[in-house]
Order: structure tokens, then sequence, then C-alpha cells
């Protein structure tokens, strides 16, 4: 009799991750750096329940060649990058009501009278899948604001989980007349956060982090202020990062690659439940 073929692991599927930062003191750019933090739905089967970063699954409209010419800085991004940013945008928009966006030859983003507007009219058609991103640009006559999105980490879920994501991270400072607010669906709470104090409230057990948002939120904490943060950002290579398990001594470890510019690279994990008679 033979073994039975090995299972090949679920793809993995792309998806993006915002890190929206705000100084933790409002128009003072020296105060230390907050972050923007979603509670995920008990009901949603990826990171139930757990404190994250917004973000989700790219669209096929996220890559619509429309939008290249409605993108800042798209003659220095590639073609595969700038989808993942285009999503960031949009999922910042659809889960927080942050919109990365700005009228055309104009630097700054919309403002909050403008982006009220805007919200009524396309937050929920998008979060529906009632309208796309192509949309509602072509219709608002803006320009996404992919320019101000810094690559921050690639990771990629490991081979053993069953739901598997190739998430690229994006670090944005958030403008300072917008509203961050959780959808009240996805995510049921919300929070702007010191990146040290969510993993000492996830440490005193008050706060549940997977493993990526823990190890993003350690990075996060090496700068203090926001223009640290986008600065450190813009001059650290992007390692991609795909944790594994090693076996040692009867223990199993998660470990992930050196180079991507992560502190312990090594975490112990919990021992695997033992099989009952029956069950």
């Amino acid at each position: 009799m033979t073994d039975s073929p090995k299972k090949p692991p679920p793809p993995a599927r792309p998806a993006t991750t915002v890190l929206l930062v705000r100084p933790s003191q409002p128009g003072d750019a020296a105060s230390a750096l907050e972050v923007f933090m979603v509670v995920r739905h008990q009901q949603i089967d990826a990171f139930s329940g757990a404190l994250v970063f917004p973000g989700g699954k790219l669209e096929e409209a996220d890559g619509n060649p429309r939008l290249v010419a409605r993108c800042g800085g798209a003659d220095k991004i590639s073609a595969d990058e700038l989808k993942f940013r285009v999503a960031g945008v949009r999922e910042a928009f659809e889960e927080c009501g942050i919109l990365l966006a700005r009228k055309p030859a104009q630097r700054a983003v919309v403002g909050a009278a403008d982006l009220k507007g805007i919200e009524e009219r396309w937050r929920a058609k998008l979060a529906k899948d009632e309208a796309s991103i192509v949309d509602l640009v072509e219709a608002e006559d803006l320009e996404l604001a992919t320019d101000l999105m810094t690559p921050f980490a690639h990771w990629i879920t490991p081979t053993f989980a069953p739901r598997r994501f190739d998430t690229w991270f994006f670090l944005a400072e958030a403008p300072e007349d917008q509203i961050a607010l959780h959808d009240g669906s996805e995510s049921v709470d919300s929070v702007w956060i010191r990146p040290q104090n969510a993993i000492d409230e996830a440490t005193a057990g008050r706060r549940t982090l997977v493993h990526a948002t823990t190890k993003n939120l350690e990075l996060l904490t090496e700068a203090v202020t926001v223009a640290e943060a986008l600065s450190q950002t813009s001059q650290r290579k992007v390692v991609t990062v795909q944790p594994w398990v090693e076996e040692r001594d009867g223990k199993r470890f998660l470990r992930i690659p050196e180079g991507a510019g992560y502190r312990n690279l090594v975490r112990e994990m919990p021992p695997q439940p033992v099989p009952q008679a029956g069950r």
C-alpha cells in the first residue's frame, strides 16, 4: 500500500494592508506616532476578533489599466506593485473612511468637506461590490495618492495554514482633517494606538494579535515620529517573509528569515492538542 500524495498547500491570495500613522498630538509633528487599527468581526473567517491594520484582498479593478493615469507617481511604480497600492487606498476608504486621493494637479489630498459627499456616494457601494475604484475616481475626477504609500513589508502566509495570503504592507500618513472610523461590518471597533502599547496590551491578554501584525508593530516601534517612520521605511529594503516551522527537542518553533529588519526571528509555538479517542 503506497502513501497518498501530499496535498499541495492552498494558494496565497494577493492582499494589501495599510499602516495609517499620525502624530499622537494633533499638529505636533514631534510627538510620538500612533497607528490606526481595527478589531475584526468575530464571524469573519480571517483573523476573527484580532486587532489588525486595515486591509483586504485585491480586486480585479485594482489593476485596471485606466487607473495608471489616475495614480500619483505611477511612472515610478511597477504595474504589479501599483495594483497593491490601489487596493490599499480602496481598502482604507472602505474600512475606515480615509481616502488618500486628490484632485488632479493638486498636492493635498481631499479635505473633510469634500470627503463627506464622496463617502456618502461611494463607500457603501464599494464595500458591497456595487461599484469599483475605477468608477469612483472617474466619476469624482480624482487621482489616487499612491505616491504617498511607502512599501513597509511583504508577508506570505505559511504553507501549513488553511487560508493563505500574499500581503504587501504599506505605510502612509493619515490626512490630518480626515476622521478614521471602523466600518461596523468587517470590523467592529477601532483605535489609534502607539505600537508598543498594542504589543503590551496583547502580552497582557487584553488584545489578540496575529504573528505578522506583532512583528510589524515591533518594526514600527523603531521610529518615534511619523517623519522618522516614513524615512526609515523608505530606506529599508523590503524582504519577503514566509514563516516556517522547525522542531527541536520535541518543541515547535515558528521562524522568519533574516535580513527583513525584524528582531526575535524565532517564536515558540504552543503544543499541539493530543487527539482523544472517539473525537
